[in-house]
């Protein structure tokens, strides 16, 4: 059996009730629900239950001073035929040091390199036949959006299952973030 996984931080339950804010009368815009946000650190893909357990061990390994982040603004994914909104985020150094920690324990796994640039976003809707200028009315819109800056202080191992009404994610594993500040 595979699995579907991805390493993410989920979006506290306050800053999930802000970005649902955002949702707008869109064609095309498929909004996810507060359940589904969550901020991906690496996503892994198909992967084989044997190659999950070393990858579970491989990420309770990373050690990582807990931080803050926020999220701001907003933006498009597929240019001039847009395929997803989402929102930025503004974080420190300690966010891509995670991704990247993320990125390695994958490789120590077996697992293929990503090959897309580290973009950290937290994805507020999927789009189909949506407009170009829809979005860039969205983005307009959303411009000024901003957050009060929350503490990271796990990460966590998600697996993906579609459903009817879209994919929906369970809980695999929780890795705290217990390293000390500054290093």
């Amino acid at each position: 059996m595979s699995l579907r996984l991805f390493a993410a931080i989920p979006i506290p339950e306050d800053i999930a009730d802000r970005l649902l804010s955002l949702e707008s009368e869109m064609p095309g815009a498929s909004w996810r629900s507060a359940e589904q946000y969550h901020l991906t650190l690496r996503f892994f893909g198909e992967i084989d239950e044997a190659v999950a357990r070393d990858l579970d061990h491989e990420l309770g390994l990373i050690i990582e001073a807990p931080f803050e982040i926020a999220l701001n603004g907003a933006g498009s994914f597929g240019g001039r035929e847009p395929s997803a909104l989402w929102t930025g985020v503004d974080a420190p150094p300690a966010l891509a040091r995670l991704a990247s920690l993320c990125e390695k324990a994958a490789r120590r796994s077996g697992l293929e390199p990503e090959s897309r640039k580290y973009k950290p976003h937290v994805t507020l809707a999927y789009l189909h036949g949506t407009s170009d200028y829809d979005v860039a009315m969205f983005q307009q819109d959303a411009a000024e959006f901003r957050t009060d800056k929350f503490w990271v202080d796990h990460f966590v191992m998600y697996s993906s299952w579609s459903t009817r009404g879209g994919s929906t994610y369970r809980e695999e594993a929780v890795y705290p973030l217990i390293g000390s500040p500054g290093k």
